[in-house]
């Protein structure tokens, strides 16, 4: 059974993709409710200053782009995220900041030009959505109208492109100014004194979509595909009326199955863009255009750009939320991209670190390099802390049950089947002793050398440790210990770990250091009452918790084998 371990690049870009995310989620929801100008810009330069201060550090072929994945799948975890333009958007700047560093070296023209081509990428999206949502009307309505400019004002050049190339000039000038504020920061690195001081933080700000009962289903994303492109293509061949009621028709089915798609056409901007669009619309082609058109014609256009940008909008949100399908996303996990659902976890865990050490947009501006001092000593703190950690794709199970529920005859047989199939198995168990049909204390048996020895009895002397009503014996303790640090296997397995552990004793040491050190995958056993204690104590993320009080634990041992063979080398 071989493990998929993260590389180091992926966990380097997981961290980069991370901060950068970071700082969309915290400054974009001020800079956008603010409705500050060019906050876009902004984000994207904090972006690729983050990016090219790590390069001169972290010399890596390809963190970029995939820093560049990771921001964007964390971006469209964020409540407030809509999927398509966001993920695009960014993976795009990481790409285009990849090539031109793969084609130009790591060069400063390298980094500048890199820069530059990823900033201008937030004007050419724009300008392509636009045409895509709205078609090639939202052209003709845009040349008349700065037609009608340039006659009402005298302008005495061409003033169609002005706007465009102005615009084009201030995101290259972004751009260039990222760049070398990137390559100031990075060459400062070396002399770098900030240090990282973890605040305090509440693991709350990611929101899954489509929520854990979703039913994901292949043929309705093939089906939305379908609803979005055929509209499309008839919009200029059928009847406008027929054609309407069917995007509305759309729209409906869609709201039904989607609440996404629902909450897109209960935002009121929708809707003002829509009375806004229709009505220049109607002003541009019965007034401005040389072939002017009825009003009733020139409603009609505007209205038809609406419903066209409505369903795309629409949509992308749909498919954003079939994309989340369990399948779909294992499909890409076997892939190429086998590793990064290993390092989106660990962004996971980063995020709400890093959220909680992002400074204000204030302190930013007032001092943006000792910002990016502060963020690059974030980077060096959570690698080292991911390294002594030693992630890997481990998996921890836990079985649980009421007292007498037949946990640890649970284990044995699972033990049994381990065995039987060659996996190798080691760690421990408890066996009862019984009196007169009453507990009267626990042994150890150590499963690799298939021992016992004593742990817990009603009777001892004062000279030793109890729990509840039992004295702890040394001896099962130095046993147990012994196995569990000393013996090295595919999985191990621990029984049973409650309030002894919980106080800080009896296995609680030897499961913290496999859990930080080891590679193996983990069973532990936990009495019912205790688990969300024991999960929350150890900060630990178990893939499935196995109750034997609520079914027969036979179908257990294929569980835990599809969950550990789910993430194996090919």
């Amino acid at each position: 059974m071989v493990k998929t371990q993260l590389s180091e690049k992926w966990i380097k870009a997981s961290i980069l993709g991370t901060i950068w995310a970071s700082s969309e989620i915290v400054l974009g929801s001020f800079l956008h409710n603010l409705r500050v100008p060019f906050s876009g810009n902004v984000l994207t330069a904090i972006g690729l200053v983050i990016l090219i201060s790590a390069s001169y550090k972290w010399k890596e072929h390809g963190l970029f782009w995939r820093a560049g994945v990771i921001c964007a799948l964390l971006k469209t975890l964020s409540p407030s995220a809509v999927i398509f333009g966001p993920f695009v958007a960014i993976i795009s700047e990481a790409m285009l900041l990849e090539l031109s560093v793969r084609v130009l070296g790591r060069t400063i023209p390298g980094i500048i030009i890199g820069s530059i081509l990823a900033m201008s990428w937030n004007l050419i999206y724009k300008v392509f959505k636009m045409i895509l949502y709205y078609g090639n009307n939202i052209i003709d309505i845009y040349t008349n109208l700065m037609l009608f400019v340039e006659k009402q004002s005298g302008i005495q050049f061409n003033a169609v492109w002005a706007p465009l190339i102005l615009l084009l000039v201030i995101q290259i000038i972004f751009g260039a100014v990222s760049a070398l504020i990137g390559i100031r920061t990075g060459m400062e690195t070396g002399t770098n004194k900030a240090t990282f001081v973890n605040k305090k933080y509440e693991q709350t700000l990611i929101n899954k979509r489509g929520g854990s009962n979703f039913a994901y289903s292949l043929k309705w994303f093939a089906v939305n595909i379908f609803f979005m492109i055929v509209p499309l293509l008839l919009v200029e061949r059928i009847n406008f009326f027929v054609w309407a009621v069917i995007i509305i028709a759309i729209a409906v089915i869609w709201s039904l199955r989607y609440k996404r798609a629902l909450r897109q056409l209960v935002r009121p901007r929708i809707w003002i863009y829509f009375v806004i669009i229709t009505m220049v619309t109607a002003f541009v082609f019965t007034r401005l255009q040389s072939d002017s058109k009825s009003i009733t014609d020139a409603l009609l256009i505007g209205v038809e750009m609406n419903l066209r940008a409505i369903l795309l909008i629409m949509g992308f949100s749909v498919l954003g939320t079939e994309l989340y399908n369990p399948k779909i996303r294992n499909y890409f996990a076997s892939s190429y991209f086998k590793q990064l659902p290993l390092a989106l976890q660990l962004s996971l865990e980063s995020l709400p670190i890093m959220i909680a050490n992002t400074p204000d947009l204030k302190t930013i501006i007032k001092n943006p390099t000792l910002f990016v001092h502060h963020i690059m000593s974030f980077a060096d703190f959570r690698l080292n802390e991911i390294k002594n950690k030693s992630y890997s794709n481990r998996k921890i199970f836990v079985v649980t049950g009421k007292v007498g529920s037949g946990k640890t005859t649970c284990i044995k047989n699972l033990i049994r089947n381990f065995q039987d199939n060659n996996i190798t198995v080691s760690g421990v168990y408890s066996s009862r002793i019984m009196e007169d049909d009453t507990i009267s204390g626990y042994d150890v048996g150590t499963i690799s050398t298939n021992n016992t020895a004593k742990f817990l009895r009603k009777e001892g002397d004062l000279t030793q440790e109890k729990i509840g009503r039992f004295y702890i014996f040394n001896e099962g303790l130095d046993a147990g210990n012994k196995e569990l640090l000393n013996t090295n296997s595919q999985i191990k397995i621990i029984d049973e770990i409650g309030k002894l552990e919980l106080s800080g004793k009896g296995w609680i040491n030897s499961v913290e250091q496999i859990i930080k050190k080891s590679e193996c995958d983990l069973l532990l056993v936990v009495r019912e009452k205790v688990v969300s204690e024991i999960i929350e104590k150890l900060k630990i993320e178990p893939v499935f918790v196995l109750n034997v009080s609520e079914r027969n634990c036979e179908g257990f041992y294929m569980q835990i084998i599809t969950a550990i063979q789910s993430e194996e080398k090919e």
